[in-house]
């Protein structure tokens, strides 16, 4: 199998990055803002419970982000943004990723 140019180029990149190095790579972060979690779940009509299962989230990481004992991580709100725009897009994914693993 012959490997592009371009993909050993790309995979340089990675590791001059990695390394912490100069690099001419083009660097993206994604900001989400402040989630309100008890908002997103009760304006979904779900109890705790029942939107960490549908989630994939623990109840206890649930409780804390919803009592204020604990802040959602940048990715975690970036997904509860998602849960808010698109539930039925998240909701399915998580059920077929929980498959997967179940195979």
């Amino acid at each position: 199998m012959k490997i592009s140019g371009k993909t050993v180029k790309a995979m340089e990149d990675v590791l001059t990055f990695e390394s912490g190095q100069q690099h001419g790579g083009r660097l993206t972060r994604v900001k989400a803002g402040d989630v309100n979690v008890k908002v997103i779940r009760e304006g979904l009509k779900l109890s705790q419970e029942k939107f960490a299962e549908r989630f994939g989230f623990s109840l206890g990481t649930l409780k804390n982000w919803e009592q204020g004992r604990r802040v959602p991580e940048e990715a975690a709100r970036i997904l509860l943004c998602l849960i808010e725009s698109q539930p039925k897009l998240v909701e399915k994914e998580v059920r077929r990723a929980k498959m997967s693993v179940t195979a």
